[in-house]
């Protein structure tokens, strides 16, 4: 079903842009069922040469690689801005922030966040690359900067924030960088703002036991392994996923019912998804519609067979749908 409604003319000229920040070079498992049919603008930072690389990709219909720090305040965007960037001692934890690994000396990730090194690395505003560029809407935003997700979301203008579909985030609980956006002020900022509802808050996080107890235990990396599979993890930041809450006219367009209902399946927010397939049947008089209706429904229907209550029933259900 995701085939046929991304093969349609709609995204032949407007496809969905997907947007990734501290892009790890693999891509997003949730973005495995329709990558081919988008446009992906990935931030990873390195000392290559200021700029974009534009190149055709085996996962995306076209991919955007942006060499460069992506900052949240708009700046003059020249060959020479720089700025400092923290190396720590696990690269996932770097930062344009400092990293303060006293303020979690309590949990056993906390040498991950040890400073090795201070470098000068490029920058730019994320506004400036994405108008480099010329994309009015970002369909799905994803981001982990380390401590500036919510600034950078900012960064998008009204606009641009107001319309993206789908947005996620990976803010702190704990403080852990001096300065860094935290999970209530993403709360805060989306509840204000009221174009987007919570649909996912999953809390992540370590042991909060010091390494030098952990240590106690054993050196031995395997038995120290099984020592923090044993304890159970403490909350220090979380993953967050928003959806637009297409409660806008102007977010009524055909095309972004389409690729809502796309990106809530998803998702598996089937209810959600059929929530979309009325909007989009009061306002357009096209079959898809109602496909997509009876698909959600199909999904839905699944996932309470599935519970296992009504085994008999359950089976013929299954049969219908192939399975």
């Amino acid at each position: 079903m995701i085939d046929k409604i991304l093969s349609r003319p709609e995204f032949q000229a407007e496809p969905p842009v997907l947007v990734d920040i501290g892009a790890s070079g693999q891509l997003h498992s949730r973005w495995k069922p329709f990558a081919k049919y988008a446009v992906c603008i990935a931030f990873d930072a390195d000392d290559r040469d200021f700029g974009y690389v534009e190149s055709e990709s085996s996962h995306f219909r076209k991919l955007y690689t942006f060499n460069h720090i992506v900052t949240g305040p708009d700046t003059v965007s020249t060959e020479t801005d720089t700025d400092d960037f923290y190396l720590t001692a696990s690269p996932h934890c770097s930062s344009l922030l400092k990293p303060r690994p006293d303020l979690i000396q309590e949990y056993a990730f906390a040498p991950k966040f040890e400073p090795v090194k201070v470098v000068q690395l490029k920058t730019r505003s994320l506004r400036s690359s994405l108008d480099d560029l010329k994309i009015r809407q970002i369909d799905w935003f994803k981001t982990d900067s380390q401590g500036t997700d919510l600034r950078l979301f900012r960064n998008l203008g009204t606009e641009r924030a107001r319309h993206v579909l789908t947005a996620e985030f990976e803010p702190g609980i704990a403080s852990i960088y001096e300065g860094e956006d935290k999970l209530f002020q993403v709360l805060q900022f989306m509840d204000e703002t009221g174009s987007h509802w919570l649909a996912e808050l999953l809390p992540k996080g370590s042991p909060r036991i010091t390494p030098t107890l952990l240590d106690s235990f054993s050196r031995q990396p395997l038995i120290r392994k099984f020592v923090l599979f044993s304890l159970k993890n403490s909350a220090v930041w979380g993953e967050m996923t928003y959806l637009n809450r297409f409660a806008d006219d102007a977010m009524l367009s055909r095309r972004n019912l389409l690729l809502g209902w796309v990106f809530a399946t998803t998702l598996k927010q089937h209810g959600f998804a059929l929530i979309l397939t009325q909007k989009a049947k009061d306002r357009f008089q096209d079959p898809i519609f109602t496909e997509m209706e009876h698909y959600s429904r199909r999904r839905i229907w699944g996932r309470v067979f599935g519970l296992g209550f009504w085994p008999e029933v359950a089976k013929k259900f299954n049969k219908l749908l192939g399975r």
